[in-house]
């Protein structure tokens, strides 16, 4: 059965500082909410070795896939 619609995908790499770890849940919602507005909906969310901005080295992080319909 096809879909009426065309989806479209991001993914945003959410890195955290992890102290203890322990992860900012009020930042991981407003990066959230922040893409809704755009009409995106989060379609996985995915723990992953994320490269870091400085140097080869990786942290844990996030991988958030988010959909949307194609405009």
């Amino acid at each position: 059965m096809s879909s009426p619609y065309t989806y479209e995908y991001k993914v945003v790499t959410f890195r955290e500082s992890l102290i203890g770890d322990a992860l900012d849940s009020d930042k991981l919602e407003k990066v959230l909410n922040k893409h809704a507005e755009d009409g995106w909906a989060l379609k996985a969310i995915t723990s992953a070795d994320v490269k870091g901005r400085i140097g080869p080295g990786a942290v844990e992080g996030l991988l958030l896939t988010l959909e949307r319909p194609r405009r």
